[in-house]
């Protein structure tokens, strides 16, 4: 059965040429022009995917993403925004968004993106065997794809999960911000404030004190590491 993406975005041209290429590659497209029909497509028939503009009538993107981020089956987003509004970007992905484009971009581009995140949706992150890591109290579980703090579990969108699992594999090890975007998002250019947003939410979900973490912590003039509790 074909994977379902909804469509949302009221330039009629664009959204024609999105579909038409989503269609190509073998999804099957459903296409709302406003926030408010957004919603109730997908509480209509949830979508395996949501490509989301943030520029939309009754109800925009950003609304629409934080609406969705509360339903309990986690949704993927990728975003489309206006080149330069890097503001709403990382607000977006704060609200957790699992990828975004700038427009004007490339349709195929696109396809691509839509693909890798329903890849990681599917629990298949680049071809990396299934495997539970774990350090204290806190455990993910790479096959199920689910992470839990001293037996709660985790709420985490698809980049979130991927980025925390990436940096336990490899504890106590320093990753550039560059690094972890193409070793985790598969970009090998791109804005690299995603890595430091989706490291701040992680942060939020995993610390006892976000501002001071001792999980991930910050290596000045580095990046980021991943310090073992257990150590």
């Amino acid at each position: 059965m074909a994977q379902r993406v909804l469509v949302v975005d009221d330039d009629r041209t664009v959204a024609d040429v999105v579909c038409r290429y989503l269609e190509h590659a073998g999804y099957e497209v459903d296409h709302v022009g406003d926030g408010a029909a957004a919603l109730a497509a997908v509480a209509r028939q949830p979508p395996q995917l949501v490509v989301l503009d943030l520029m939309l009538p009754v109800l925009d993107g950003l609304e629409v993403c934080r609406r969705l981020r509360e339903r309990p089956d986690g949704v993927p987003i990728v975003m489309l925004t206006a080149r330069g509004d890097e503001a709403d970007r990382i607000l977006g992905l704060q609200l957790g968004a699992d990828d975004y484009l700038s427009k004007p971009f490339s349709p195929r581009e696109l396809v691509l993106r839509v693909r890798s995140v329903l890849r990681r949706a599917g629990g298949d992150p680049a071809g990396v065997p299934p495997e539970l890591l774990a350090d204290g109290g806190l455990e993910v579980a790479t096959g199920p794809r689910v992470a839990r703090l001293h037996g709660r579990e985790l709420t985490l969108t698809l980049r979130e999960f991927d980025l925390l699992a990436h940096l336990m594999r490899h504890p106590a090890r320093a990753f550039r911000r560059a690094e972890l975007l193409e070793r985790v998002w598969g970009w090998r250019f791109g804005d690299q404030s995603t890595v430091t947003v989706h490291v701040r939410r992680l942060r939020e979900k995993i610390e006892a004190e976000p501002a001071a973490p001792r999980r991930i912590v910050t290596v000045w003039g580095v990046g980021y590491r991943y310090e073992p509790t257990d150590a």
